[in-house]
């Protein structure tokens, strides 16, 4: 077990004014400079940095859809044998796009995608192949992974 260090109040106050005399520079930075101040606190303020965060977010998202497909979680498991023709990276991307759908047409897309259809309208027909329960409950169980991954928290 590691020993919990207990911060003594002198070593707080210490450090709430460390904190407190950092707000007061920016205050003053910000009535002597304006917006201009945040050149001095933001390195690259005027780069693509917005569009790459983007980019970087949502390659996350892909890469942990497609490290989930490849795992052992029962989930990954069902939706690889349901639709085992189709590639892990490809599965990925179409489980990106559905998910990015409005909440109200994302669990159809899914449940249609899982049937082994790649629809790209929204319709709401279902393969009779197999029972439509257990395919609800993998799309549920589906959408709460990916709710996970993408740290949303959706009701």
């Amino acid at each position: 077990m590691g020993t919990q260090r207990s911060v003594a109040p002198q070593e707080r106050f210490a450090e709430f004014l460390e904190h407190l005399e950092a707000a007061r520079e920016l205050q003053r930075n910000w009535m002597n400079y304006g917006l201009d101040c945040v050149d001095i606190y933001v390195e690259d303020v005027d780069g693509d940095w917005w569009e790459k965060w983007e980019e970087e977010e949502q390659q996350n998202f892909l890469d942990l859809v497609i490290e989930f497909l490849k795992s052992d979680d029962w989930i990954a498991v069902k939706v690889r044998q349901q639709l085992a023709n189709k590639p892990i990276t490809e599965i990925a991307e179409k489980l990106e796009k559905y998910y990015s759908f409005p909440e109200s047409e994302r669990i159809f897309a899914l449940k249609n995608f899982l049937a082994g259809r790649f629809i790209e309208e929204n319709t709401r027909n279902i393969s009779n192949n197999f029972e439509e329960l257990e395919l609800c409950d993998l799309v549920a169980k589906l959408l709460n992974k990916l709710q996970q991954m993408s740290g949303k928290n959706q009701s």
